[in-house]
């Protein structure tokens, strides 16, 4: 029995989508045809794709490492099947840590759109751990990430530099000192991005490099939780610029001077197991020239 590409699609779909109703749904297949060519597909390879929990499936190790090479396989013919021509065409899917997802983006997206309009994005968010995860099991073509990373199986380049800001409430008691010696940084509570966060990476990396230590008051995921909680005087935040530009201008906020070193560089990520498809390869292309 060999194996097909419907059956790659559906594969990689319910790794996708993460149900086989919806795969069976997206693939124009019915429930009983889906779960069909699914044991099929197992059955030619000789091994589980899916554990079953329930009626739920979960990709098992194995599977994760199929299911990139069957987005190459998918990849290629979708390009096959398109007569050939000047215009770049097909599904770009990029994952990126927060900010760059929040503040950067939309714009960089919307610009490479408006060149070519036959490309489809799909942007996913996750912290900088979960992109590096990501793009390792081949789910995204493209991962952009806040923070310091090593992968032997991924190439990280430079992209563009950004700046962290420690910032407060304008009525906090540092407000109007306006800076931070070592001895506040260790006095005062913090309100913080999570670990796995490349903005948490930075700032912990600072504070080990002064030889301090910070109060954590609350752990968050998402900026506006955090600047939230700053505004209502639960603590100091620590943020990209970009974050908090708004906030700054609107005068919610107002950033401290620090003796840390919270500079930090953008990285672009691809798999360099995986093949990227012509947008992810434009889209390589643009991003670095808009370095």
């Amino acid at each position: 029995m060999s194996v097909t590409l419907r059956q790659l699609r559906l594969f990689e779909a319910i790794a996708r989508l993460g149900h086989l109703t919806a795969a069976a749904d997206e693939q124009a297949m019915s429930q009983s045809a889906a779960s069909q060519a699914l044991k099929e597909l197992e059955l030619s390879l000789g091994y589980p794709l899916f554990s079953r929990v329930g009626r739920e499936l979960v990709i098992t190790d194995v599977g994760l490492d199929v299911l990139a090479k069957a987005r190459q396989i998918t990849d290629m013919v979708n390009e096959l099947q398109v007569a050939p021509t000047n215009e770049v065409t097909g599904v770009l899917r990029v994952v990126a840590s927060e900010t760059i997802a929040s503040f950067l983006m939309p714009k960089l997206l919307a610009e490479f759109i408006a060149t070519h309009k036959l490309v489809k994005p799909e942007l996913k968010i996750a912290n900088t751990q979960d992109v590096i995860e990501k793009l390792d099991k081949g789910q995204a073509h493209i991962g952009l990430i806040e923070g310091p990373a090593i992968h032997q199986h991924l190439t990280i380049k430079p992209w563009r530099q950004d700046q962290l800001n420690i910032f407060c409430h304008p009525e906090h008691p540092l407000a109007k000192k306006g800076k931070l010696t070592i001895k506040d940084i260790q006095q005062q509570q913090w309100i913080l991005r999570e670990p796995g966060s490349g903005t948490r990476a930075v700032f912990d990396a600072a504070i080990e490099r002064i030889g301090g230590r910070a109060i954590l008051g609350l752990e968050l995921t998402r900026h506006e939780a955090i600047k939230q909680s700053v505004k209502a005087g639960l603590g100091l935040g620590c943020l990209s610029q970009l974050a908090i530009a708004d906030e700054i201008v609107a005068g919610q906020l107002v950033v401290l001077k620090t003796p840390l070193d919270l500079t930090r560089r953008f990285s672009l990520l691809s798999n360099e197991n995986s093949y990227l498809n012509a947008p992810a390869q434009g889209f390589v292309s643009f991003l670095l020239a808009s370095s």
